[in-house]
């Protein structure tokens, strides 16, 4: 078939308009945030794919935080302000110090606390007696670091807590506040870890809460502790349970105590460790010769137990 020059550049007209009319030109290139070289975002961009590995970003909880309280707190030589205003043991260094919260318990007892990391998965540390909110700092800020969301209360008559007329009987009410804070962040469950009469008191507190309990941690712990008694509530926790104590501890009252409370533990998957430190609560892990492996186990064992359930 003959096709004269004319007829040729008719046909070649013809096919531009054709490519200008269907869009057809040349794909313009898009960066990665899905916006083209000339600032306008696709109409129809293809959702991302599941092959990309990216961290997703931490977990943020919109709660409110708590609003500070005037109140007398148990040591003002050892207390500072924190830039929200918040009462905080000046042994919190100055980066965590914003952490710092306040807590109302049930018969109104104002507690200094911190809050460090975020999510679901709640823990609670429990200082014991005559000690203060950095008994479980170190432990605490580690736990953060690997994703879970933690609360150290300071109790009363402690610290920068409020120091009050009476005596420190009320002290589960304290572990109570911090248990009900964990829930009104977020967390979903929580692990229960304390020294001394934090532990006993975690477990009671514990026991008598909504949230299910994923592990206990019971350092140097009396089975009773003023009018407390944990070994009916320690009876009702079945999950992963570690109770450790150091022989000589108290002239061997506090082994006597923490046996108890293992022999009474509703938990099938337990372990009771027998420390040669010498020390009472968090000081096996801070003074003996073996503490950083204490420590480090510790906190395994809370990763573990999360893991488990």
């Amino acid at each position: 078939m003959n096709v004269s020059l004319n007829e040729t550049k008719v046909v070649l007209v013809l096919l531009l308009l054709l490519v200008i009319i269907t869009g057809c030109t040349t794909t313009k290139p898009v960066s990665s945030n899905g916006v083209d070289s000339n600032g306008n975002q696709p109409q129809n961009t293809p959702p991302a794919t599941e092959s990309f590995n990216v961290t997703p970003p931490p977990e943020v909880t919109d709660k409110p935080s708590n609003p500070p309280a005037k109140y007398d707190p148990a040591w003002p030589d050892r207390t500072v302000k924190s830039a929200n205003g918040h009462l905080v043991n000046s042994c919190v260094q100055n980066e965590l110090r914003d952490k710092a919260t306040t807590l109302t318990t049930s018969d109104g007892v104002y507690l200094s606390a911190l809050v460090l990391g975020s999510g679901t998965r709640g823990v609670l540390l429990a200082h014991e007696q005559g000690y203060n909110i950095c008994s479980f700092l170190d432990m605490g800020t580690e736990l953060a670091e690997k994703g879970y969301l933690v609360v150290i209360p300071e109790y009363r008559n402690h610290g920068a807590s409020q120091k009050t007329n009476e005596d420190n009987e009320p002290i589960d009410r304290d572990a109570d506040a911090a248990l009900s804070e964990l829930k009104r962040l977020g967390a979903e469950k929580v692990f229960l870890a304390g020294a001394s009469c934090g532990g006993t008191t975690a477990i009671i507190a514990g026991d008598r809460q909504e949230l299910p309990i994923e592990g206990l941690i019971i350092l140097s712990s009396p089975a009773q502790c003023g009018p407390h008694d944990a070994i009916p509530s320690v009876k009702e926790i079945k999950s992963p349970s570690l109770f450790i104590f150091s022989p000589g501890d108290y002239g061997g009252a506090i082994e006597k105590h923490v046996r108890q409370l293992y022999q009474a533990s509703g938990a099938t998957d337990k372990e009771l460790i027998v420390n040669d430190s010498g020390y009472h609560g968090t000081d096996m892990y801070h003074k003996g010769e073996q503490g950083d492996l204490l420590k480090s186990q510790l906190i395994e064992f809370i990763v573990q137990a999360f893991e488990k359930s």
